[in-house]
């Protein structure tokens, strides 16, 4: 994996990441496959909204259909038919949602499945290994997500056996698979400091802020935003993990960030929320019934250049399984689209008037 930044407008980068399966402009939007799928997408559709690269979780794959099916079956990238870069979630934040369930140790957590309650255990060692069968261009060191909110000491305790981790992995990393470190410290600013300094000590391809979007508040998400990105490697690629709300990313963007992935864009259309150039609509609103119009006459998506708001509402209030494909569809268009925008407003100097625009549209009732 290469990284080379081809512009600064500030602190914000506009770079490309090369892999052997392609290059990933940055800032970069990841739609989130984590089944070895984007919901209600073929892997064909998702390419075509300008995506280029996607996510797939270790701890979901692994459990099913097992790495067993997909190491027969050629690997992740064949197994779905997706010939460009795929980016694995470590599984760390999959452990952390099952609190109930599991059980964390020196050397990785203990955990029952969520789909037949069998017993498992996924440490470093584990997570590189699926993550070599899977085959992924860029992997993630195993990490525990710091809940919140948490004391300071289960917050240092859990810092500290991130980075032990993380040296682990980087000990079993894959010939030819890219590594990211993921930064923890909770809303601790010295333990997030402290955790940058350790991943730095051990080197890696790029470097990823988790812990965030966890149940703090947006201040207290911004703050952290902001203070950890200037002490991430310049060199290297960042990752902002599970953010996708087009404000926080906006402000992240503003602070050096390079990647992104969130369920938001496609968890919104299958509820009818749908992002369009004149901000945030749903579409099952009465004054949309008879409306012929596109949804966003903007957007030069299949869903806009073909169906009407009129018909789209009805269908979402039909529950047709169409309703969900054409509204992810168009959303994931969306947000490329916001994405290839943004690229360009970096390389001509012009992203302070971009953020301001977008920000009056979609961060009205944030701030």
């Amino acid at each position: 994996m290469n990284f080379s930044i081809i512009a600064q407008d500030g602190p914000r980068r506009r770079a490309e990441i090369a892999t052997t399966r392609g290059v990933i402009r940055t800032p970069a939007f990841m739609p989130v496959g984590t089944l070895g799928t984007v919901k209600a997408m073929s892997p064909e559709e998702v390419r075509d909204t300008g995506a280029e690269i996607i996510l797939g979780n270790t701890y979901h794959l692994y459990l099913r259909p097992g790495v067993d099916v997909i190491a027969a079956l050629g690997g992740l990238h064949t197994f779905m038919n997706w010939n460009l870069p795929i980016l694995t979630d470590s599984g760390g934040f999959q452990v952390f949602s099952l609190a109930p369930f599991r059980k964390i140790e020196e050397h990785g957590v203990q955990f029952r499945s969520h789909i037949d309650g069998s017993l498992h255990v996924i440490g470093p060692k584990e997570a590189m290994h699926v993550q070599n069968i899977l085959g992924s261009d860029i992997a993630m060191a195993f990490d525990e997500c710091i809940p919140y909110p948490a004391t300071r000491e289960y917050a240092e305790n859990s810092t500290n056996t991130t980075t032990l981790w993380a040296r682990e992995c980087k000990t079993h990393q894959n010939e030819g698979q890219a590594l990211f470190g993921i930064v923890q410290g909770g809303m601790f600013r010295d333990l997030r400091k402290k955790s940058i300094e350790g991943l730095r000590e051990i080197g890696f391809d790029g470097y990823a802020v988790g812990g965030v979007s966890v149940g703090e508040t947006k201040e207290e998400m911004r703050d952290i935003i902001s203070f950890t990105a200037p002490l991430l490697p310049a060199d290297k690629p960042r990752y902002l993990m599970g953010i996708g709300d087009l404000g926080d990313m906006l402000f992240a963007v503003d602070a050096g960030f390079d990647m992104f992935d969130c369920v938001m864009p496609t968890r919104n259309a299958r509820n009818g929320t749908l992002f369009t150039s004149s901000g945030r609509i749903s579409i099952k609103r009465e004054e949309f019934k008879f409306d012929p119009g596109p949804l966003d006459p903007a957007c030069a998506c299949h869903t806009c250049r073909n169906y009407s708001r009129g018909y789209l509402r009805h269908l979402f209030l039909s529950r047709e399984i169409l309703s969900m494909r054409l509204n992810t569809l168009h959303n994931l268009h969306f947000y490329q689209d916001f994405f290839s925008a943004m690229r360009s407003a970096i390389e001509t100097g012009l992203f302070e008037k971009f953020k301001t625009r977008w920000q009056a549209l979609f961060c009205r009732k944030e701030e």
